[in-house]
């Protein structure tokens, strides 16, 4: 059985392995252990940067999603961006982001303020578009452009 629930500190080890294999797996990157640990801290200890959702089974973390807010003066509310999206290899095509996703999703819709939700996929992970837009996604007319400041 699987179970969903907002993320609580002491699930931040579980999450640090899920983005350090996240990363490896999908831009072939290592991340830098420290700082990664720092940054899924700083969402706990900063609530403004966004929150933590994770599925369990067993009481186990399975996988987990980061959601981040973006102001829309478009539409007069957020779009809620759902990002750094991991589940355990074992556990994929078994419903864990279907789940993840319908609770973002549910707390979205009774929210009041949220206009959408987001994520971003590299263009040839064509496995995990299929996942997207089974639950109703779809591609956005925007192209995303970046400039990275480190």
């Amino acid at each position: 059985m699987i179970t969903i629930r907002p993320a609580l500190p002491n699930d931040a080890a579980a999450i640090v392995e899920f983005n350090m294999a996240m990363a490896l797996e999908t831009e072939q990157k290592k991340l830098d252990r420290d700082t990664l640990t720092d940054g899924v801290q700083a969402v706990f200890d900063t609530p403004s940067h966004g929150f933590y959702v994770v599925a369990e089974s067993d009481n186990k973390p399975i996988g987990s999603l980061l959601v981040t807010s973006e102001w829309s003066d478009w539409r007069n509310g957020l779009f809620w961006w759902i990002q750094s999206l991991y589940v355990l290899p074992q556990w994929r095509q078994r419903g864990v982001f279907k789940a993840l996703y319908a609770f973002v999703s549910d707390k979205a819709a009774s929210n009041g303020t949220i206009r959408g939700l987001r994520l971003y996929v590299e263009t040839n992970n064509t496995t995990a578009r299929a996942c997207y837009e089974k639950q109703g996604m779809t591609p956005s007319v925007y192209i995303l452009y970046e400039q990275s400041l480190e």
